[in-house]
This record gives structure tokens, C-alpha cells and sequence, in this order.
């Protein structure tokens, strides 16, 4: 089985359609999504085209997709997405589950989660300590652990398991605007992919709102990874 792993998304249709274009000529067997995939400028878009992958797409619950399931919001953005997908849609991500587990190609056993086993806003970026990492991992059995929520990728290996963050679709971290994921099996495959970055700037301004404002300044100049990974290390 080979999987393409796409996360972080936020309702970014404008990355999310070249991403599309070439899992589907990578002729994958599944398509993980990672969470928080819907939280963003274009929610019902997106929502239509993911969910268009059929049997294919195994969904995860991510931080956002609980928040929009209940009554916490967590900034301007969250009311408008909210406001388009309406309560049924909200539920239904908020229901999703937490992981998803697949036996892929050259990788084994791999165990897919929002940011890590046990929590979907825990905090883990290229600057944590392995030691820190490793308490993360006490107890989970898996080869591998696929993950996103800080937005930056990385590929490494703590107390036996390989922890890969596959990136973010739709509003990475990474000191470059390209839409990044993973494509795993037989090995892991961390990929980037262009997109029109003005469309995404202009579908985030459309939104009205302050918060979908400063995101669109993530794709005017590439946030850097390394200041990205200190201010979320930060807050752990």
C-alpha cells in the first residue's frame, strides 16, 4: 500500500487542487487527512472536493475540527467557517476520529494522528528534544508516526519510531510558499508542490475578517521555519 498524508489544509482550495492533481498521479492507495483540513477561507470548497475522494480519503479529527464542533471559538475565522458549513457539517468533523493506522509498503505499521498520539494540540517541532519526544511516544506501538499540526515538516527516528511531520497543504511554515505532504511507501517521501499564491491570498482576503487577513500574509513572504518552530516551542 503506498498513502499520500495531507494535513493542515484550512480550507486553502487554491493548494489543495495541484496537491490533488498530483496524488492522483502517484496512483495512491489511500489518502490520509490529517485534520484541520476545512478551517480556512474557502470551507465548503474544500469540504466538497475532499469528500469527492470517496472511500479513498481516511479522515482524522484535528484542534480545529473539534473547536468548530462546539461552542469555544478560537478567532475570526472560526465564525465565518462555521457560519458556511452550518451544524451538521460541523458535527460530522467534530465526530471524526482521532487516528487512523495502515500497514504501508517498506514502512510497516504506521500510525496517522493530528499533532500526537494523544493529543491533538500537543506541540512537537524540528527544535524539540528527542527526550521530550521520546516521553511523547512512551507506550504507542507503531513503526512510524505520521503527524502535522505545527505546520513544518520533518523525518526523524526517537526510541525506535520514525516520527514524520508531512507539512501543511494550505499554510505551511516551511521559509517557502509551496504546498507541502508526504507521500509514504516504500520510503517516506516528504513532497512540495506549487500553487498560485495569489489566488490563496485573495481567498483569504475575501473572508473579511482580521485573523483570514493575517494569514494571507503567509503567502506575500514565506514565513520562516526557524522562527515558526521557536514560537510554538514557546508556548509548550
Amino acid at each position: 500500500m503506498r498513502v499520500a498524508a495531507l494535513y493542515d489544509i484550512h480550507g486553502n482550495f487554491p493548494a489543495l487542487e495541484p496537491v490533488l492533481e498530483e496524488v492522483e498521479r502517484e496512483e495512491v492507495d489511500a489518502i490520509v487527512l490529517g485534520g484541520d483540513c476545512i478551517h480556512g477561507p474557502q470551507p465548503v470548497e474544500t469540504l466538497a472536493r475532499l469528500r469527492s475522494l470517496g472511500e479513498r480519503a481516511l479522515w482524522i479529527r484535528g484542534n480545529t475540527d473539534r473547536l468548530l464542533a462546539g461552542d469555544e471559538s478560537s478567532d475570526d475565522l472560526h465564525g465565518f467557517v462555521a457560519a458556511a458549513l452550518g451544524d451538521e457539517d460541523a458535527a460530522w468533523l467534530g465526530a471524526l476520529p482521532l487516528t487512523q493506522r495502515l500497514e504501508v509498503d517498506g514502512l510497516g505499521d504506521v500510525l496517522f494522528c493530528h499533532a500526537t498520539p494523544r493529543d491533538d494540540e500537543e506541540i512537537v517541532t524540528p527544535l524539540t528534544p528527542d527526550e521530550r519526544l521520546a516521553s511523547i511516544l512512551e507506550g504507542v506501538h507503531a513503526d512510524v508516526v505520521v503527524t502535522g499540526h505545527t505546520h513544518m515538516q520533518q523525518d526523524r527516528t526517537v526510541a525506535g519510531i520514525r516520527w514524520v511531520n508531512a507539512g501543511s497543504v494550505g499554510l505551511p511554515y516551511e521559509d517557502d510558499i509551496q504546498a507541502f505532504w508526504a507521500l509514504l511507501g516504500p520510503d517516506v517521501d516528504l513532497r512540495r508542490t506549487p500553487f498560485d499564491a495569489s489566488a490563496a491570498i485573495a481567498a483569504f482576503e475575501a473572508v473579511g475578517r482580521e485573523d483570514a487577513a493575517r494569514f494571507a500574509e503567509n503567502f506575500r513572504s514565506a514565513p520562516s521555519r526557524r522562527e515558526a518552530a521557536e514560537y510554538f516551542e514557546s508556548l509548550v
